[in-house]
């Protein structure tokens, strides 16, 4: 027997209970219509200039970190390499909307994010090597471990932030994401505890335009991944990805935000990546050179390099000071990337469990035998 077949039929409306109300009003939740943009408007004059500088020649040092890791790759020096060509508005304005107190938690595309932060250059490349599993302390910089599942840090993210406004600690952390680790449920997990315990966190998507090969049409039907804040109870906001002081001032909003307690922030950056998925990806499989080349005249260097250079406060020398900057990490980074490090083999059980497990010590006797056997032969 269905609805409609019962008595009274006729009179059954699917209409809540009388008590129903919303939780939250959502019209202040919802994002703007397009992604927000400040290069090319007034609200540049709102900038410092020092900051301004400051995100140019950050941008110019990652376009170089990106171009000297993905050789890197082809040198064999490392195994494999994501590059964030294209996106360095985003992995930049993501370490600088920070405070050092703060916690950044990047995916495996935001090597960028973390050296920007202050990361040793070859110590985030570390984990991409097959060296060790992180390469760095993240107690001492406040980088969480580069996260290669899809999603996973934001749970993390969540968590810590929640015990530090717990202990009371003035703490926000940052979760960095793509668009394809949307479609992933530690996303719905860590937005909706977020949004529930009001936790001092910020989501960054980075909406490039594809999760490997798949498009984001493929990956969702809302009108943006912005709105997806709204039904979790916090604001959503849309930002030109490749547009740095946007991307910049949006995050340290959300960031301010989230300190004074007014809960999390989900921010979607639109962007691009201009390289392949990894250097063992056919990006040619998938799309055309045209989309590609549409986005290179929408490079976020370009666009910032513009609008300092008509507003006299960036001349030739300061972008060739940024240049030669970048080259010098550049041939530091190559030079130390070259040598071969110390590798110790059991070092694979030193930072699994604070205390190893007995099944750990096990493997570890057993790996310690055979290369004391091999020593003796």
């Amino acid at each position: 027997m269905t609805v409609q077949e019962l008595p009274g039929a006729a009179s059954y409306r699917p209409t809540p209970p009388p008590a129903w109300k919303p939780r939250t009003d959502p019209a202040p939740l919802l994002p703007d219509p397009e992604p927000y943009r400040v290069l090319g408007t007034d609200a540049v004059d709102g900038f410092a200039p020092e900051l301004l500088r400051r995100l140019y020649a950050e941008l110019v040092r990652g376009r170089r970190y990106n171009a000297q890791a993905t050789a890197l790759t082809k040198q064999g020096r490392l195994a494999v390499y994501p590059s964030s060509t294209g996106q360095e508005a985003c992995e930049v304005a993501a370490a600088l909307a920070l405070e050092d107190r703060d916690w950044l938690f990047p995916s495996y595309r935001d090597t960028l994010a973390a050296v920007a932060r202050g990361l040793d250059p070859v110590q985030a490349l570390t984990l991409l090597r097959g060296d060790w599993h992180t390469g760095y302390d993240p107690r001492e910089h406040r980088v969480a471990p580069l996260s290669t599942p899809l999603a996973t840090q934001l749970p993390h993210a969540v968590g810590l932030a929640h015990a530090a406004r717990l202990k009371g600690d003035d703490v926000v952390a940052l979760a960095m994401v793509g668009d394809g680790g949307t479609s992933e449920g530690d996303f719905h997990e860590a937005l909706n505890f977020a949004a529930v315990w009001q936790a001092p966190v910020v989501f960054l998507v980075q909406n490039n335009g594809f999760a490997i090969s798949v498009p984001l049409a493929k990956q969702t039907a809302a009108p943006s991944l912005a709105h997806k804040a709204v039904g979790y109870g916090m604001p959503g906001r849309l930002v030109d990805g490749n547009d740095a002081p946007a991307v910049h001032q949006v995050l340290s909003e959300a960031v301010a935000r989230a300190r004074r307690g007014g809960g999390p922030t989900l921010v979607e950056a639109v962007t691009y990546r201009i390289d392949a998925h990894t250097n063992a990806d056919d990006a040619t499989r998938y799309r055309g050179d045209g989309e590609v080349e549409a986005w290179r005249n929408h490079d976020p260097i370009r666009l910032l390099e513009h609008e300092l250079t008509e507003r006299g406060l960036l001349d030739e020398d300061g972008v060739r000071r940024a240049g030669e900057d970048a080259e010098t990490m550049a041939a530091r980074l190559r030079e130390r990337m070259n040598a071969d490090a110390p590798l110790d083999p059991m070092d694979l059980f030193a930072h699994v469990y604070a205390e190893q497990t007995a099944q750990l010590r096990e493997q570890a006797a057993q790996l310690r035998a055979e290369l004391d056997a091999e020593g003796d032969a």
